[in-house]
């Protein structure tokens, strides 16, 4: 049986190659059920992701991160589509690594449910090299590239709070995020 939520509920949905687990609003009218893929407004752009939980929030606190949509059946095709063309890829950005003489190791690449952005999760801390990266993928014109530095924690945040070189204030690379100072 579905029930309605109420307007601007919250959930917590797991997304990306290196899990990450967020709040979105969520102002679609079924009531979501854990282990149902949706497509989610994240940080990094359209991801499809899973439902974890229904959150209470006590407060009307607004959060920018959205549900857009329940996946469809070609939003699913699509996920395994540039799945299929990460795994493709990753032995070129492997060379491409080593060529740059870049210090870190590439764990896993993801690309955004439009595929219009590419994520490498490397295995490094927030240093040069994951900076260099960023630069040298920008300067060959191979697209927009979010690096996201990984250790045994897991994501090295990125620090959203001004500066940085890149375009968005938040980091180095060709969009503004996900890799180091």
């Amino acid at each position: 049986m579905i029930s309605t939520t109420p307007q601007n509920a919250i959930v917590l949905v797991r997304y990306g190659a290196i899990p990450e687990v967020a709040r979105f609003q969520w102002s679609l009218a079924a009531t979501p059920q854990r282990g149902q893929s949706v497509v989610v407004n994240s940080h990094r752009g359209e991801m499809l992701g899973t439902v974890l939980e229904s959150v209470v929030s006590a407060s009307d606190e607004e959060i920018e991160t959205k549900v857009l949509r329940l996946a469809t059946s070609e939003d699913l095709h699509a996920a395994q589509n540039l799945k299929t063309a990460c795994t493709q890829e990753y032995s070129e950005w492997e060379k491409r690594i080593s060529k740059w003489n870049l210090e870190l190791q590439l764990l896993d690449l993801e690309k955004t449910l439009d595929g219009t952005k590419k994520i490498l999760y490397v295995l490094c801390d927030r240093g040069p090299d994951s900076t260099k990266l960023a630069l040298q993928a920008a300067a060959e014109g191979l697209g927009i590239i979010e690096v996201q530095p990984v250790d045994a924690e897991g994501l090295v945040s990125v620090d959203t709070g001004g500066g940085g070189c890149g375009s968005g204030g938040g980091g180095c690379g060709s969009d503004g995020g996900g890799c180091s100072h």
